[in-house]
């Protein structure tokens, strides 16, 4: 498996990816609201081009993390998602190398925290944790320990407050 920054021409496939991994099982037929997320991120001042990165297998994309400008209170932060993984490849690491490239790719970049919405289980593997035992209040309370962040390398302590996500998020 190959991990590479999205470049021109892999929006399509990109697309394709999100729309199978998060695909409603009744009605399979429609587009889920992750496809239109990506491509409103990808237009907006939040995203950041070296933090979009696919997972190439036989010459295809078989999955997609990216994270976008987000902030706690004023101070620049990461938001993760969506990460998305085509459906015969999901459970053998896919997710898992691209969650430790981009994870990689922030803290080579000088980012100091990044905020995701998703599984405790999942995401504790790499490190995050509850916002909330870390100072920063989540975007919708209701998510409670869902919401969560991972403090990197030149995180500071004084890094506190609410957690906004890039304005195409409110979309979702």
């Amino acid at each position: 498996m190959q991990i590479r920054q999205e470049s021109a021409g892999d929006e399509q496939s990109i697309g394709e990816v999100h729309a199978e991994a998060f695909s409603v099982t009744d009605n399979p037929e429609a587009v889920p609201p992750e496809v239109g997320l990506v491509e409103a991120l990808r237009g907006s001042p939040a995203w950041i081009p070296a933090l979009s990165l696919v997972a190439i297998e036989n010459e295809q994309i078989v999955g997609h993390v990216t994270c976008t400008r987000a902030h706690v209170d004023e101070v620049p932060v990461l938001g993760l998602g969506p990460i998305g993984i085509k459906v015969v490849r999901q459970n053998h690491g896919v997710g898992t190398t691209l969650m430790r490239a981009v994870i990689r790719a922030a803290d080579g970049r000088g980012e100091p925290l990044i905020g995701v919405l998703g599984s405790i289980s999942y995401y504790s593997r790499f490190g995050f944790g509850p916002s909330s035992q870390q100072g920063i209040s989540s975007p919708d309370p209701s998510w409670g320990d869902h919401f969560q962040t991972l403090r990197l390398v030149v995180y500071r302590e004084d890094i506190s407050g609410r957690f906004e996500y890039a304005k195409p998020f409110e979309l979702v």
